[in-house]
């Protein structure tokens, strides 16, 4: 996880993207510089979408499944094709899970002792969430005991503070619904999308 977000910086979160509309959305964003992509898995049709995207993007880019919380979710996420899992919170069966399955995962951290319970089963590059909760300076604290961790911004993350967050010390972040305008998606402005996912990597 460690060099995924430290070569493409941001993932796509996407939540309730409209299934008719995720290959040219998906697309418009590759276009713009996205390589690492999340859905959600408390969206509908999560699963399928994930395959879709697997077939579509193939070894082009990365994608992942979010809120990976439960065994039914790690197993969908499995069968689905997620190449990473990603959590909200310390799930020690998706930890355990994915540890023993050999998965790529980023698990989501607030408080030291969740940095302290991800570190026990070596996952040593955690989502901070939400980071928007916290000063920009927050992984500061952090790593002052934790020194050989890394952290991925999500929750609060948009186009307008993404380069702060970068500044501050963090490895990459993740952005959901502030990644594009709304109606860019819900009117298909796809050349719209592709030019503000450009401008995002002017950070």
């Amino acid at each position: 996880m460690k060099e995924l977000f430290k070569q493409y910086r941001i993932c796509a979160i996407l939540r309730n993207i409209p299934s008719d509309q995720l290959p040219d959305y998906g697309e418009a964003l590759y276009q713009g510089g996205i390589r690492l992509f999340e859905v959600a898995l408390n969206s509908e049709s999560a699963r399928e979408q994930i395959h879709m995207l697997r077939r579509k993007f193939g070894d082009r880019a990365w994608v992942g499944a979010g809120t990976v919380t439960t065994k039914e979710r790690c197993l969908m996420a499995r069968e689905a094709g997620a190449q990473f899992f990603l959590t909200p919170s310390v799930s020690k069966y998706t930890l355990e899970f994915c540890r023993e399955n050999h998965i790529l995962l980023l698990p989501g951290v607030m408080t030291p002792s969740d940095v302290a319970s991800c570190l026990e089963y070596g996952y040593h590059v955690l989502k901070l969430f939400p980071a928007g909760a916290f000063p920009f300076t927050y992984i500061k604290n952090l790593k002052g005991p934790f020194d050989h961790t890394e952290y991925v911004a999500v929750g609060g993350v948009s186009l307008q503070n993404v380069g702060k967050y970068l500044e501050a010390g963090y490895i990459g972040a993740g952005i959901g619904n502030n990644l594009v305008p709304a109606e860019y998606i819900r009117d298909r402005q796809w050349e719209k999308v592709e030019k503000h996912i450009k401008n995002l990597y002017q950070f």
